[in-house]
Formats: C-alpha cells, structure tokens, sequence
C-alpha cells in the first residue's frame, strides 16, 4: 500500500506539472487537465491515503474520552 501511495503522489506531482506546463503555453485544455488533477487529488489519492494511515487504529490516541478528561485534569486543583 505505501508503494502504491507513492505512485500515486507521484502521478499527481507529474499530473499537476503537466497542467502548470500547458497553463503556461496558452493550451486550450489546461483548465480541464487541472481539474481532472484536482478532482484526482480529492476523490482517489486522498481518500485511499486517509484509509492508509488509519487502518490499524493510529488514531485511537487523539480522541479525546471521558477517561482522558479525568486524567488530564486530575491534577488541576493540587497546585
């Protein structure tokens, strides 16, 4: 998966190049090929990204719960 994400990045990277290289040259279809590059950053790469990264539970510890409340300000008064 981590290879796959990279290919992908790196898709978008040459993606995003070629739009800003057709922008430049006054290419009739520069607006469409950054949209489709857009469009391809927001609804595949970031999505499969997302799913990535928080697949085992990695982000169990930055959700706050009433347990982590407690523990937080436990130590409030005592100073």
């Amino acid at each position: 998966m981590n290879k796959l994400l990279k290919i992908m990045f790196v898709l978008f990277l040459a993606w995003m190049a070629t739009g800003f290289f057709l922008i430049k040259t006054a290419h009739d279809k520069a607006e469409i090929v950054m949209g489709l590059g857009v469009m391809y950053l927001s609804f595949i790469f970031m999505p499969t990204f997302i799913y990535h990264r928080y697949k085992d539970g990695k982000y169990k510890k930055y959700i706050i719960n009433d347990e982590k409340l407690r523990e937080a300000f436990k130590n409030v008064g005592k100073d």
